[in-house]
């Protein structure tokens, strides 16, 4: 595996041989796996190269009018330092290091980073609130005295990216806050306006005329800025009023960064902090360190080194325990390689996460080692001389013309900037043509019809929304209900099929799945097809079938062979009902392409197209024979695109309007809430290329179990364990207090159980992780599935090797239809 990044090294090299002046940064330098979101990074790196060699520039020259011949460190996002060289080169990595400089500085004017912080209770958890003059930042603090990491990605611009960056909350609340009070109704609102830099200036208390959060403090006697005679007059009901706006935005604000039921200490730093006036709910003691308004100076002074390897690593056959101990070196010497003394550095973050679909035990492992900066030696000068000369006043100005370019969001989340109540979706004589909101919604949609598996929607909605905007394939991409077909019209089946974190990595060629399509209906002797069905509605899957839909110029049928996602091709419903599933075709992005002729079993189907997928990549296109009209009304779930669509507007539209989102999900689909909690444990393995294990949630507090779901559902004192085989097989509670006891199963497969996150967006089982509050919720399975022996015995808790009885959820309602409510609307 190339670990090093030598293909992009080489290019590299290449194009520096044409062009020695060309700025080439690779991407292997930004981010880890994921290689859409490190391309993203690496293209808004390039976007401020100019302006950060400016930037770093003039720092050095500087140094040097000052004689200084010390060599210069920058702080990066995660709270770790970086030499001037580096940082010029790439500034990504530095861009929001402000707010973590203070929640570091914070921890040292503490003393938490030396573990002497006697005065600080035990019992409770550390958050950091950096108060500005426009913006309160909140950060957890780790053992280990740096700043909580954000989960998975970051979105900057509208741009998902890969790389690290603290996990911080900004709110609209700092020390120019402007305190504004309607004269209709007398209501008093605090910021997000605010005067900012120019408080001095404008504040009542210096002279100016704008009410602010500081006058506000002065009015209340809380501290002595400026002159208080001039905030005497002011209305004690204003006072007080703005006084609890602010203890209810700090409350929120604290609330939402909590990671467990523990109280919390507070450590409160930078010139606005003076506006926490009052205890705030939840918060033990607020403690206010000594230059406090240094914060941030202190943190990017203290800042250490880090050295991060991120690696995939094949432990088949191999001692587990010398694979990670190496790695660690590996990560060591990274850390000493970037200024770390060889003497402090440690092992600070291993994580350990198996691949999906392969059998030889291939492992993600991210290992970070952080060490004090040493101090520099003649053997080790950082030289700055390229950073200096290496940008021109010209290269900034032809910058500066790019600079009101539109935001990455609006080609991306079309939703964000339309009324969703009053769209309308386009459907014309009983054909459903799509546009990118569709798309959207459908992909929010088929997340939490996955169940945990069927992988990531992102990018498949994405290579949709290319199809949907080549003027080549106008009008082509569209929808019809199932009922529409004659009897004897062909439906072709297309779909992904591998391993998710490989198709994370993998560039498509884009003619994987025609190619498959082409071999599967050439083989089974048919001269035409009139229709696509998908293989499983969840995950990307549900929207594998729209690029071919375009291609082909056929519409995508309403509906799907299993209604939610399964890991195995034998769970397609048709095929469970006897319907054959070869000759099925497999192809990749490299020309090669093979066929499953006949097999003793689908059992058996499944086993040679995996061992077929493995030997091409773990990535490839699968299509199985093609079936008639008749077949596919009979044996196919009805109106899961629609039913994708539906969830996926209903979640969009209660984000926008502040409205309870599993609420607005069972309102499309009826569902059960089966628990609300935060996961305390995961545990993930791999076996017979699945990849297995299971989740522990603990129950939440009430105020926090309300905020998460306001929905009223039982009190529940045990713990909730999730086991998944790719998606989730069952829930069962589990007594926290006698771990042995048998479980209490409440729901199981072929039900359909989706976690999903406080936005409403699902979590499949390899984004489970510590920390995360979550709703486990659970929808009722088609009738095809829990009505007949053969359904349950193939889709049911027997099929995955697990002795318990299924265990009925509800009664299933047919989705509504998109073509029937919205048809000549």
């Amino acid at each position: 595996m190339d670990h090093r990044g030598l293909h992009e090294e080489s290019c590299k090299r290449l194009m520096l041989e044409l062009d020695p002046t060309l700025s080439v940064v690779c991407s292997h330098a930004i981010g880890g796996i994921g290689l859409l979101e490190r391309e993203n990074a690496t293209i808004l790196n390039a976007s401020i190269l100019t302006l950060a060699r400016r930037t770093v520039g003039a720092f050095c020259r500087a140094m040097a009018q000052l004689r200084l011949e010390c060599p210069l460190y920058l702080t990066q996002n995660d709270g770790t330092l970086t030499d001037a060289a580096t940082a010029a080169e790439l500034p990504i990595k530095t861009f929001a290091s402000g707010p973590t400089n203070s929640m570091t500085g914070a921890a040292y004017l503490a003393g938490l980073d030396k573990g002497t912080a006697s005065h600080l209770r035990s019992d409770t958890q550390v958050l950091i609130v950096d108060v500005g003059g426009t913006t309160s930042d909140v950060c957890g603090l780790l053992p280990s005295g740096f700043p909580r990491q954000a989960p998975n990605f970051v979105e900057v611009g509208g741009v998902r990216t890969a790389f690290s960056m603290p996990e911080v909350l900004s709110i609209g609340l700092g020390g120019g806050s402007r305190v504004v009070q309607d004269v209709t109704t007398g209501n008093v609102s605090v910021g997000p306006e605010s005067v900012g830099h120019n408080l001095t200036s404008q504040a009542m208390v210096f002279g100016g005329n704008a009410l602010t959060a500081t006058d506000i403090v002065v009015a209340s006697g809380a501290a002595e800025i400026g002159d208080s005679d001039r905030v005497q007059h002011l209305p004690s009901s204003l006072v007080t009023t703005a006084r609890t706006q602010i203890k209810k935005l700090l409350e929120r604000a604290v609330d939402d960064m909590k990671v467990s039921e523990l109280p919390i200490t507070l450590l409160l730093v930078g010139g606005g902090s003076v506006v926490q006036m009052d205890p705030l709910e939840g918060v033990a003691e607020s403690i206010t360190p000594p230059h406090h308004d240094s914060a941030n100076a202190v943190g990017a002074a203290i800042a250490k080194v880090a050295g991060e390897l991120d690696i995939i690593e094949v432990l088949a056959d191999r001692d587990h325990k010398a694979v990670v101990e190496q790695a660690e070196k590996r990560a060591i010497e990274v850390a000493v390689a970037r200024g770390a003394d060889r003497e402090d550095v440690q092992i600070m973050e291993v994580d350990q996460i198996p691949l999906q679909y392969v059998t030889n035990k291939a492992t993600r492992l991210v290992i970070k080692a952080v060490g004090k900066l040493a101090p520099p030696d003649s053997d080790r000068a950082v030289t700055t001389g390229p950073v200096v000369n290496g940008f021109d006043d010209e290269e900034l100005e032809q910058a500066e013309e790019h600079r009101n370019r539109p935001d990455a969001v609006s080609t991306v989340k079309h939703a964000a900037y339309m009324d969703i109540q009053t769209y309308r979706p386009d459907v014309r004589n009983g054909v459903w043509y799509l546009s990118p909101v569709d798309l959207e919604f459908i992909a929010t949609g088929t997340g939490v019809l996955g169940t945990g598996g069927g992988g990531p929607s992102r990018l498949q909605c994405l290579h949709s929304l290319e199809y949907l905007r080549d003027p080549q394939f106008k009008g082509t991409m569209r929808v019809i209900a199932p009922e529409s077909l004659a009897d004897s019209d062909v439906c072709v089946f297309g779909s992904w099929y591998g391993a998710p974190s490989v198709s994370g990595e993998r560039i498509p060629a884009g003619d994987e799945l025609m190619t498959a399509i082409d071999f599967s209906v050439k083989i089974s002797g048919h001269k035409h097809f009139e229709a696509i069905v998908a293989d499983e509605i969840g995950g990307g899957n549900g929207l594998a079938a729209f690029p071919s839909s375009a291609y082909y110029d056929i519409p995508v049928v309403d509906g799907d062979l299993m209604g939610r996602a399964y890991p195995t091709i034998e769970h397609g419903t048709p095929y469970v009902y006897g319907h054959p599933i070869v000759p099925c075709a497999v192809a990749d992005g490299k020309g090669n392409a093979a066929v499953v002729m006949q097999a003793e079993s689908h059992r058996r189907i499944e086993t040679m197209l995996r061992s077929q997928c493995v030997d091409l990549g773990n990535k490839v296109a699968v299509a199985a024979t093609p079936l008639t009209g008749d077949v596919i009304k009979q044996y196919a779930i009805p109106n899961t695109v629609s039913q994708a669509w539906y969830i996926g507007r209903a979640i969009h539209q209660a984000r926008k309007s502040k409205k309870n989102i599993i609420q607005a999900i069972f309102d499309t689909t009826p569902g059960k809430v089966l628990y609300t909690g935060k996961i305390i444990h995961v545990q993930r393995d791999i076996s017979r290329g699945y990849t297995v294990g299971q989740c522990t949630i603990a129950p939440l507090r009430n105020d926090e179990k309300e905020v998460l779901t306001q929905s009223d559902i039982t009190e529940e004192t045990r713990n909730l364990v999730v086991p998944f085989q790719n998606e989730f097989l069952y829930a069962g509670y589990a007594d926290p207090a006698n771990p042995e006891r048998e479980l209490d199963i409440i729901c199981t497969v072929p039900d359909l159980i989706s976690i999903l996150g406080t936005d409403g967006e699902a979590i499949g089982s390899p984004e489970l992780r510590y920390g995360l509050k979550v709703s486990v919720i659970a929808m009722a399975a088609h009738p095809l599935w829990t009505g007949d022996e053969r359904g349950l015995r193939i889709g049911g808790p027997e099929g995955f090797g697990l002795d318990m009885p299924w265990k009925k959820l509800g009664e299933y309602q047919k989705p509504r239809s998109v073509v029937e409510e919205f048809n000549n609307r």
